[in-house]
């Protein structure tokens, strides 16, 4: 079996292969938004098998499987490990021009040093050699952040999460990488989820706050927020489909939060005023810890219901939403910053189309002494693809500043995703190097790698002071 040759991997001008080679490569990992468990970095877990490290929680590969009319007994079924990864390497030859026939290799090269092209023929062969070289710690889940040279990971939480595993990081010591909780708040704002009132205690709970009524919520966020801080956190996480904005004051706020402890169905209208009013004063707590908002918008979730309901959330069921959005994110960004409360603030779309409107909104709000306070997020999940990636790239560039931009990040569960960052480094120094080539900007490598080298890592580092 031929091997799959990633040196030049996407770098199809000599100046390209320059800028990565020369100035991105090395640079190190700070992956600033991941949903890894960090229970599995404190208790420096060994995986038992190539399925657990690479194919299990990863709805990329499984949708392509799908595709391809694989049983979902090898998917998430009952078929055994093994089977599971067979069944995945007789996909891989059909995966041409999917950016997982890239990952797959730059993955399988990168963890374990095997180059062959990964097919029915070989399946075998690179199951036993992977699951040998598994007991290095090298490739533990803890070791994994030094092998990459992840300098800072942040893993994704929920508000009543005691970050026990985080506290367990931190005191031992032992992980090379800073690993930093974020903070993930869909809960408290999804007023109209069936669990909504026993999520309320839960959070309660873990603030040591009675809440029966607004007042007592906020006071249970801040002192959770609070709580995060000290924990290294340095960042938050929304998720919406549309983004919610419908100002109400805190009197209806009041009352519509009363009504929903009480059990009672709140109006999609209620709905909105509640998290426009909650989400802006999590907003002043953010900008007062110098914290960057991330908002993630644009999922249309768990849409066939008929899988949804046997295999839960995140089982490869969600797709684009195509939505208005430029009034409410512009009406959102405005009342937080009427008050000079808008926190850095990072903004990503899985509709591309709002790339630019994106790029044009944040600029009505950029300064305050912070370089690239807005960021127009990264090409995300289904967008995390050459193409896709250029487009996200091209928009910033055209209409902000790229120079400015912190780059890629994970957004993964698993722990064999960290090549993401090669492949993000590569389409972005194939970019530029495009522009070399075409005299749009200089044959200066010193100073456009410089520039690369800024969007690899060193403007994350400066952006989040992780």
């Amino acid at each position: 079996m031929s091997i799959f040759d990633t040196e030049h991997l996407l770098l199809t001008t000599k100046s390209a292969r320059i800028l990565y080679h020369d100035y991105a490569a090395a640079m190190p990992i700070i992956d600033y938004h991941n949903h890894l468990d960090p229970q599995k970095i404190a208790d420096g877990h060994r995986f038992l098998n190539l399925t657990e490290l690479w194919l299990n929680g990863d709805h990329y590969k499984w949708r392509a499987l799908r595709w391809l009319g694989v049983d979902e007994a090898f998917i998430t079924g009952e078929a055994s490990d093994k089977e599971k990864f067979l069944a995945w390497a007789r996909a891989v030859p059909a995966m041409a021009g999917n950016p997982l026939y890239h990952w797959t290799h730059l993955e399988l090269d990168r963890h374990f040093g095997i180059r062959e092209r990964l097919s029915a023929d070989n399946a075998e062969e690179i199951w036993a050699r992977c699951n040998e070289q598994l007991a290095d710690p090298a490739l533990h889940a803890s070791g994994l952040l030094g092998k990459f040279d992840v300098r800072a990971a942040c893993t994704t939480d929920d508000p009543a999460d005691p970050l026990t595993a985080h506290r367990r990081i931190q005191e031992d010591g032992k992980v090379s990488a800073k690993v930093a909780p974020t903070f993930r708040p869909d809960r408290i704002l999804d007023i109209a989820r069936a669990d909504f009132q026993s999520y309320m205690k839960e959070l309660g709970g873990a603030a040591e706050v009675d809440i029966a009524a607004l007042p007592q919520l906020l006071e249970a966020v801040e002192r959770r927020v609070a709580h995060f801080h000290d924990r290294g956190c340095r960042l938050s996480d929304h998720g919406f489909g549309e983004l919610p904005f419908e100002p109400a004051g805190e009197a209806d706020a009041t009352a519509i939060f009363a009504r929903a402890l009480r059990g009672e169905r709140v109006t999609e209208t209620e709905a909105k005023q509640y998290q426009t009013f909650v989400l802006l004063r999590l907003s002043e707590l953010y900008h007062a810890r110098g914290w960057a908002m991330q908002l993630h918008i644009g999922a249309i979730r768990n849409n066939n219901a008929r899988m949804s309901s046997r295999l839960g959330k995140d089982a490869g069921y969600d797709s684009i939403l195509d939505f208005h959005l430029a009034r409410s994110l512009n009406g959102l960004l405005n009342a937080m910053d009427e008050a000079d409360r808008l926190p850095k603030t990072i903004v990503y779309t899985l509709y591309p189309a709002q790339y630019d409107m994106i790029a044009t909104t944040i600029g009505n709000f950029q300064g305050g002494g912070v370089r690239g306070k807005l960021q127009l997020g990264s090409a995300w999940w289904f967008h995390d693809q050459k193409d896709g990636m250029r487009q996200q790239i091209r928009s910033l560039a055209n209409i902000g500043l790229v120079s400015a931009f912190v780059g890629m990040l994970t957004d993964s569960r698993s722990f064999m995703s960290f090549p993401r960052h090669e492949y993000f480094r590569r389409v972005l120094c194939g970019l530029f190097g495009t522009w070399i080539e075409e005299g749009e900007l200089p044959a200066d490598y010193a100073y456009v790698g410089e520039i690369v080298r800024d969007i690899c890592y060193r403007n994350a580092e400066a952006y989040f002071g992780l």
